[in-house]
């Protein structure tokens, strides 16, 4: 499981393809290994894509670990106005997100690596199926990273399975100052909500 959060991941490249359905949209996305759930579109992604509300319609919004893309190019075809951030550390990720982007004729998809972005940008929204897997630490950074860059405004939406900690991450948002709620819970995952 740890090769999808390698910047270059070893396994050798195992082209493939899904198909996202959604009941506004239907894509059909390039997957590779070495990249997050290339089998299939993962359960907590499409509990998180079916349960969020639509995105703003303008502004900078950030898909937070994009994988091969599902979460980058929903927002993008829910809000069509906004520039979508997608960031990962796998260059495998982002290479699928382009492409993915292209041939959905989404044009405001910007996959770029995490330390690319530029340092003006602030987001109206972050969505993300967070890489749990990295460790407790290395989550709580990245999370306090991001979120920070949330516009006043700003809403974050992230997805985590209860035995993976959910109940946990929700406590320990509202420790750092954060408004953390529960807003909706299918499947053994948990969308929490996050403002400032």
């Amino acid at each position: 499981m740890a090769h999808y959060f390698s910047e270059q991941p070893r396994t050798a490249s195992r082209p493939g393809s899904v198909d996202l359905v959604l009941p506004d949209l239907h894509l059909r996305l390039e997957t590779d290994s070495g990249v997050f759930s290339p089998e299939r579109i993962d359960l907590g992604t499409r509990v998180l894509l079916e349960s969020v509300p639509p995105p703003p319609a303008r502004g900078d919004l950030l898909d937070l670990g994009c994988g091969y893309g599902p979460i980058a190019l929903t927002m993008a075809s829910r809000a069509p106005e906004a520039t979508v951030w997608a960031v990962d550390v796998n260059r495998r990720s982002l290479e699928l997100t382009a492409r993915n982007a292209e041939a959905a004729r989404l044009y405001k998809v910007r996959p770029v690596h995490v330390d690319d972005v530029p340092d003006d940008v602030r987001f109206r929204a972050i969505w993300s199926n967070p890489a749990i897997r990295i460790g407790k630490q290395a989550l709580h950074d990245m999370l306090t990273r991001w979120l920070t860059l949330l516009t006043p405004d700003g809403v974050a939406y992230l997805v985590v399975q209860k035995h993976l900690g959910s109940d946990s991450l929700q406590r320990w948002l509202g420790e750092q100052g954060w408004q953390a709620s529960r807003e909706a819970s299918r499947a053994a995952y948990r969308i929490l909500k996050v403002t400032r």
